[in-house]
């Protein structure tokens, strides 16, 4: 039975969802007004409020988005865009692809959010050149950074969970997730090459004009350059690390920022004005919002009945984790729901004297390929989402979802096979 504060923290972020999926008022908005309700009806006092935003999440994001404004002013986001699209002949379709293949694995080696901070800006760059639509790219970046932050234990927040939580390492992860992802990413690849193929047309003319740029005339600012991109392989470094430096990767992407701001020897309000607070603010309100949810016992609830339902059966247990993960990582947010879900695993295993190994890669495919489902699904889809709104050419929550839910159902149904082969024959 749920009690009155657990009902109104489901309709608090019911209308919210609602209200964010009609795009009638700004998301950052709605998401602010719910997380003031949910304290204004007492479901969380605000200290509990505080502890419910992922400062982690908040600070990789902030740290980022000062370095990769830096590095825009260089010019080399558009060095980098005239490149690629020299090196396959100004074809904007062969250009989807290998953003695709290079953000999945960028993401794999970093992590998914860093990812799209950084490609996002290539790909405003080389749709301006080419005078095309950037959408088709932006969501196929969305899609693969999710794809490719699956394989790895830093490539996606769940993931560093439940490695924290269950003491697997790098290469646990890696030799259980690569492969799933990797035919995951060639499967979804060709089915946004078959989709968006007729979007991609563009005349001779724009593909000559594109192979006579010259890209090194972009460069406005080399020595400043060679900085950023020190700094970058510097902050990859610590990403990589992090965890045997005993450090977040909040803390690594802050270091990074505050080196370069020093170094770059940029006044900081020059840079600061460039942040994506619409985005910061939107995940301060969302991450209050799940919180009620998770401190009324809703998502312990569902994710309980869950448990219930399995009755032991070690088949439907994987089944029900996947695609429960799935659809709420979708909808809620993978963060709390893996949260919710790494305790009742474990007792799970205890209780029923199991082996709960193979449990830990189905939530993980189930909660990182998830969030590919809608926009608000995971971190790098509200990033590219806000940027591209910033950019004047806002994603529609409908029409992303269009594309990206249908792909996300594809990726769970190849994951099911995956795990049934690998795991329950």
């Amino acid at each position: 039975m749920l009690s009155q504060h657990a009902w109104i923290a489901l309709i608090l972020f019911l209308i919210a969802y609602v209200i964010i999926i009609s795009e009638k008022i700004h998301r950052t908005k709605i998401a602010l007004m719910g997380g003031i309700l949910v304290l204004f009806f007492n479901i969380m006092s605000q200290e509990e409020a505080i502890k419910s935003i992922d400062f982690n999440t908040i600070g990789l994001l902030v740290g980022m988005m000062i370095i990769v404004a830096i590095t825009s002013k260089t010019g080399l986001f558009q060095y980098m865009a005239v490149k690629s699209a020299k090196m396959v002949g100004g074809d904007p379709l062969k250009i989807l692809v290998v953003f695709f293949g290079l953000t999945a694995i960028c993401s794999a080696l970093l992590d998914n959010v860093t990812t799209v901070l950084l490609f996002t800006s290539v790909t405003f760059a080389i749709s301006d050149l080419l005078q095309i639509n950037p959408i088709p790219y932006l969501i196929t970046e969305i899609i693969a950074s999710n794809i490719g932050g699956t394989a790895t234990l830093i490539g996606d927040p769940p993931n560093i969970m439940i490695g924290s939580a269950t003491g697997l390492g790098f290469n646990e992860f890696a030799v259980n997730l690569f492969v799933p992802t990797f035919i995951i990413g060639i499967v979804t690849c060709f089915i946004l090459f078959l989709l968006y193929r007729k979007q991609m047309n563009i005349s001779v003319q724009q593909k000559q004009r594109i192979m006579t740029l010259e890209e090194s005339s972009f460069l406005v600012d080399i020595p400043l350059m060679k900085k950023c991109i020190a700094i970058m392989c510097l902050t990859i470094i610590g990403f990589v690390v992090h965890q045997i430096l005993h450090l977040n990767s909040a803390t690594i992407a802050m270091a990074g920022a505050a080196v370069l701001l020093i170094v770059g020897r940029l006044e900081p309000e020059e840079v600061f004005k460039e942040i994506e607070w619409n985005t910061i603010f939107f995940f301060i309100g969302l991450f209050i919002l799940v919180g009620g949810l998770e401190v009324t016992g809703i998502i312990s609830l569902v994710a309980h009945w869950a448990m219930n339902v399995t009755e032991g059966n070690i088949l439907l247990m994987h089944v029900l984790i996947l695609w429960l993960s799935a659809i709420g990582s979708a909808f809620v947010d993978n963060i709390p729901f893996v949260a919710t879900m790494i305790p009742l695993i474990k007792s799970m295993g205890e209780i029923g004297s199991i082996d709960v190994t193979s449990l830990w890669w189905t939530l993980s495919l189930g909660a990182c390929l998830g969030g590919n489902g809608t926009l608000i699904g995971a971190s790098a889809n509200v990033v590219v989402s806000s940027l591209a709104a910033a950019h004047g050419r806002p994603i529609s929550f409908i029409g992303y979802m269009k594309v990206a839910f249908p792909l996300m159902i594809v990726s769970i149904l190849i994951s099911n096979i995956y795990i049934y082969i690998a795991y329950l024959r």
